[in-house]
């Protein structure tokens, strides 16, 4: 375990020197991705300006929300930016470095890369949660463990769901397509309140598109603790992290008996 996590540490250490190298342009887009990110979310300041809350959620919900999702979102795909492009690496044969390494594959393969814009997620996130805060000076020591807990459930359930997707590259030889949309439904559905929908549209956005884990969910354990919803969100977690590491192993020796050469061809 200690070797791994020092692995880890120089990857990540590799990455961010290479961002540097170019500061300007770090800067820049992760200014940039907090601009996008604050633009998006004047609709919703619109929005309950004029109706004030909707199904028990009010504009200190959503910056809560919003802070989860694009904390959780920039956590994982900076410290694991090949989630969003593991598809391609699959696809084009790019797996054959990390197995001839003796390190973990899917790991290796993951913090590779680190997506500079995702600082940007993660400073408006923190930004977002700190208003929230702010306008209910509710602040305590429960509040701050109960958000540490969410944002790495709701971390682990981003990367996973990524990896599950793009792990079907090993059958269909490529899936950037179905990465693009996944990426796209999962953040729509997630910086929405869970209240507005229900049923069929509810089960979905715990089971397909898990973005009720990534979003609603964590944000409604961290405004109370509940113990059903610490439930569900380790639950959410390690399901899907299961899933993905199943998943992405079988299609690893799908790889290994020759289908990259076929997919190359």
């Amino acid at each position: 375990m200690r070797k791994t996590l020092s692995f880890l540490l120089a990857l990540w250490k590799t990455n961010l020197l290479a961002a540097m190298e170019y500061r300007v342009a770090f800067l820049m887009q992760i200014l940039g991705m907090m601009l996008n990110n604050a633009v998006y979310f004047v609709f919703w300041i619109i929005f309950f300006d004029r109706f004030g809350e909707i199904n028990g959620w009010g504009l200190a919900d959503m910056f809560l929300l919003y802070g989860i999702v694009a904390i959780s979102f920039g956590l994982g795909t900076y410290f694991f930016g090949n989630a969003l492009h593991l598809s391609g690496i699959i696809a084009n044969g790019e797996l054959d470095y990390y197995l001839s390494l003796p390190k973990p594959v899917l790991l290796h393969v993951l913090a590779s890369r680190s997506i500079s814009s995702a600082v940007g997620d993660f400073f408006y996130g923190l930004i977002s949660v700190l208003v929230t805060v702010t306008i209910t000076g509710s602040f305590s020591g429960g509040l701050l463990l109960r958000f540490l807990l969410a944002v790495v459930a709701a971390t682990v359930v981003v990367i996973s769901f990524l990896v599950l997707v793009q792990s079907l590259a090993f059958w269909s030889g490529s899936a950037t397509l179905l990465t693009s949309s996944a990426v796209n439904a999962i953040i729509t559905f997630a910086i929405y309140p869970i209240t507005l929908f229900d049923g069929t549209a509810k089960l979905l956005l715990f089971t397909i598109i898990p973005a009720a884990f990534v979003g609603a969910l964590p944000a409604q354990f961290v405004r109370a603790f509940d113990w059903t919803s610490l439930g569900q969100l380790l639950l959410g977690a390690t399901v899907f992290l299961g899933l993905a590491i199943f998943v992405f192993h079988r299609g690893l020796r799908r790889y290994e008996s020759g289908s990259a050469i076929q997919v190359r061809m």
